[in-house]
């Protein structure tokens, strides 16, 4: 069982870095239109849950198991995979401005907190789990 949960983390980690990549696409625009902000906005919205998703499936091969996104955070902060716990417990909190992001002041506040704050903590996150994957057996 624990094969088939390191193998799980490791396919979800895959498809993280290429929504990643996605995101980072977006967020690379200079001065985005409307619908350029609005499709940054949607793509760290997925990239941020499978972020979640795939630090759930790491810390339930390595025998930790929690199931809320809160808690997950936690977990992966207590157990030194996110530096900045703060962060991500403001990304997920901050689902709900997100979801209201057909207004247009409260899509460039999400923007700017994207770009700012929450880009890099993801790609601090990647980087980790490369190093992970990178030094297991499977691939």
């Amino acid at each position: 069982m624990d094969e088939l949960k390191s193998i799980r983390w490791q396919q979800r980690y895959r498809n993280l870095s290429r929504a990643f990549k996605q995101l980072q696409r977006g967020v690379e625009i200079k001065s985005p239109t409307d619908i350029e902000l609005q499709g940054v906005i949607q793509s760290f919205e997925f990239t941020f849950e499978l972020a979640w998703k795939t630090l759930k499936d790491y810390l339930e091969a390595q025998g930790v198991l929690c199931s809320f996104p809160r808690d997950i955070i936690k977990q992966a902060f207590h157990h030194h995979i996110l530096q900045n716990g703060e962060i991500w417990l403001d990304m997920l909190g901050k689902r709900n401005l997100l979801a209201h992001t057909y207004e247009e002041h409260l899509a460039r506040e999400a923007y700017r907190l994207i770009t700012e704050n929450y880009f890099q903590e993801i790609q601090n996150l990647l980087k980790w789990f490369a190093q992970q994957h990178n030094g297991s057996t499977e691939d």
